[in-house]
């Protein structure tokens, strides 16, 4: 793959990132501060899961046997932009949920599609991957920091009237918005995010010519539709285990966002950690950054660990984080330095099962493949924790208006832990790889 291949496709990853990085952090919090129930609420949260399904039987088929990627990406970007950013101007519930929908419904097959673009035009995944993949990276980084300047009380800071850069920068960082404020200027999340999804629309036209896919002549599924034959593959025994943990995984996963948010905005006092609104998104992007560091190493790690060890690593960065959530709480530095096992749990567990996926499925089936996968990680893993996130933090573990942090972190940690063991002892793909797009060889244990 040449540069000037390389740095398009780095900077699609960029762009989709950056759209769902700039949003997702703080609707947690900021959906409760316009009214809506916990019920309403999780109508708006699974959005997202509920088009990850939808995109499984739908989308994903368009993009591997009817359009061109590229082309399918500008129209989902454009229509699912203008909607995103529609939710930046209203405050009612269905208007918002139906904004939201659209917007989840063209956005989420993206995913999957930029990951077969990348792949189409890559002669070796396992070692290539990592490093376009990691513009997305660095696009959720990019999306969080801003953000600290919007969550600014100015009319503090211009009363201060600092002199010099240095004593504008102590200004800004001391007179964070609190309160109904900080929640208010939330809005920006959604208007910012959908004008990155107009640009990614434009730019998409610039990206390599990726054609609709053949079906390959004398494959298992005839003519069949691309998700039935990706489905079909469930019946071996070692891609339907990882298929299940990978549920588990991405319920442990949405845990992270659901409540990390809170978490770290709740009071000393009342079992958080503290932390300025302005602070929030960028201590939660310390685990992006991470993962640009994890991205780099991920290619040697699977030659060296394999498939199944680099995943349980991953998995098992989640146990080890919520570990810290419940035990160590009262520690904002072990707080925000375990934000860096983040990269280990992305990249070794979901990155590294859409490369599995590149190396093990038909090449004309392949985003559906990636679809399959992410019905787990973007659709039902979501769907559970976006579900019950809301009711266990709100209504289980809270009581006179204090909630548990520590029962509630307990949750996420057993459910990693055993997905981690049942990784373990059941998930044992074959020694030989089928022949993949990537030309490459894969590692097999």
């Amino acid at each position: 793959m040449n540069s000037g291949v390389r740095f398009k496709l780095f900077l699609m990853m960029v762009l989709e990132f950056f759209i769902w990085g700039a949003w997702l952090p703080l609707i947690f919090g900021y959906l409760p501060s316009l009214g809506f129930t916990p019920s309403q609420q999780s109508w708006i949260l699974n959005a997202f899961p509920i088009a990850s399904i939808v995109g499984m039987f739908f989308s994903n088929e368009w993009a591997d046997r009817k359009f061109a990627a590229e082309k399918f990406l500008a129209f989902s970007h454009l229509v699912g932009g203008l909607a995103i950013l529609g939710c930046g101007f209203t405050k009612e519930f269905t208007p918002f949920f139906v904004l939201m929908l659209v917007h989840c419904l063209l956005y989420v097959p993206t995913i999957s599609i930029t990951n077969s673009i990348a792949f189409a035009n890559m002669k070796d995944a396992s070692k290539e991957f990592g490093i376009v993949r990691m513009g997305g990276t660095i696009g959720w980084i990019l999306a969080a920091w801003p953000f600290t300047f919007i969550f600014v009380n100015w009319d503090a800071v211009n009363a201060a009237n600092p002199q010099g850069l240095v004593k504008w920068l102590e200004a800004v960082f001391s007179n964070p918005l609190t309160g109904d404020a900080a929640k208010a200027a939330t809005k920006w999340t959604y208007i910012v995010a959908g004008l990155a999804s107009l640009a990614l629309a434009g730019f998409s036209f610039l990206l390599p010519h990726t054609p609709p896919k053949k079906v390959a002549a004398g494959s298992a599924g005839g003519q069949s539709s691309a998700w039935v034959q990706a489905v079909q593959l469930l019946k071996q025994p070692f891609v339907l285990v990882l298929w299940l943990v990978t549920l588990v995984d991405s319920f442990v996963h949405n845990c992270y966002f659901n409540w990390t948010g809170t978490f770290l905005g709740t009071p000393k006092a009342d079992g958080g950690v503290g932390i300025a609104a302005p602070w929030i998104t960028p201590i939660m992007s310390i685990g992006q950054v991470a993962e640009i560091l994890t991205m780099f190493v991920l290619g040697a790690t699977l030659k060296r660990l394999g498939w199944r060890t680099t995943m349980i690593v991953g998995i098992l960065g989640h146990a080890a984080r919520f570990a810290v959530y419940s035990f160590v709480p009262d520690s904002a530095g072990a707080i925000i330095l375990i934000q860096v096992l983040h990269g280990i749990c992305y990249a070794f567990f979901f990155a590294t099962v859409y490369i599995f996926v590149d190396a093990y499925f038909p090449k004309d089936i392949r985003s559906s493949a990636q679809g399959l996968f992410n019905l787990q990680i973007l659709g039902i893993g979501a769907l559970i924790a976006n579900s019950i996130c809301p009711w266990l933090m709100q209504s289980v573990y809270t009581a006179n208006k204090v909630v548990n942090f520590k029962g509630l972190f307990l949750v996420p940690l057993f459910a990693a832990s055993a997905a981690a063991v049942a990784l373990a002892l059941f998930f044992h793909p074959p020694k030989t790889v089928a022949a993949s797009a990537s030309g490459g060889s894969a590692p097999a244990h």
